[in-house]
């Protein structure tokens, strides 16, 4: 039997998914799409799950989009399908109510470089590289572009998409594509020190946290302001956020509900 295109595993409030077809440079199929969107939805209001963290198998971290699937061989009705699917796991991504992190140790292209893009947090090795090569191929990173336009200053986010070049890990972290860079025999050890940091907090409170940031963001100044200060008022209902002061109050450890 083949073996299976994602690996889930889950530990101590936190899911690893594995990208997990390294021969295919962990292509985002239709199949492994399919698979990611299952493991990022999987039980996911259960009270024990609290971070997850994308990681992947080989050299690639994820090349993107399988090409096999986009030549004209297929009709448009199934590359729809791809583009769709993809752009619905990215958005997932954020819809999620836990902070997902991307734990590279490799080369993310194309999609694979908007999957990182699109994470709450990631974290790389010094080795990882970031590209959006698309436009050397007669397909321009579009889709990619989104999400690398919103973590990127424009200019940064145009001169990857209009030459293809790639970023280094350094160069990504200077501009805000990963929050963290270290040595590749530190990643793990990085990425669970910040999933464990996470798993500390109440869950319904980074529910809310994160879901208030992305609708925050898009907003002007003043709008923004107005729903997040009715936010810190919801906050306080909860259990978690009243628990929380009253700790702090007493001098102990919070014990959150979740």
């Amino acid at each position: 039997p083949a073996e299976p295109l994602t690996l889930r595993q889950q530990a101590g409030g936190v899911r690893t998914i594995v990208l997990n077809n390294p021969r295919r440079r962990n292509a985002l199929s239709l199949p492994m799409l399919q698979c990611l969107k299952q493991d990022l939805l999987h039980d996911v209001k259960s009270r024990e799950l609290r971070v997850i963290v994308i990681a992947a198998e080989g050299p690639v971290f994820c090349s993107g989009h399988d090409l096999k699937e986009l030549s004209t061989e297929d009709d448009v009705k199934h590359h729809s399908q791809v583009f769709e699917l993809c752009a619905e796991v990215m958005t997932l991504i954020q819809k999620l109510p836990v902070p997902v992190i991307a734990k590279v140790n490799g080369l993310a292209t194309a999609a694979g470089c908007q999957l990182v893009a699109s994470c709450d947090i990631a974290v790389a090795s010094e080795k990882s590289k970031f590209a959006t090569p698309g436009v050397n191929i007669g397909l321009f990173c579009s889709t990619p572009a989104v999400a690398l336009g919103r973590s990127l200053p424009r200019k940064v986010a145009l001169e990857m998409l209009f030459t293809g070049e790639p970023l280094s890990a350094q160069e990504a972290l200077m501009h805000g594509l990963v929050s963290k860079v270290v040595p590749e025999d530190k990643l793990e050890e990085e990425t669970m020190k910040i999933s464990h940091k996470i798993c500390e907090s109440s869950k319904s409170v980074l529910a809310l946290g994160k879901a208030t940031f992305y609708r925050q963001i898009t907003q002007d100044l003043d709008t923004a302001y107005k729903m997040t200060t009715q936010v810190m008022v919801d906050n306080l209902t909860l259990r978690d956020g009243q628990e929380g002061i009253e700790a702090f109050i007493q001098k102990r450890k919070p014990v959150w509900t979740h």
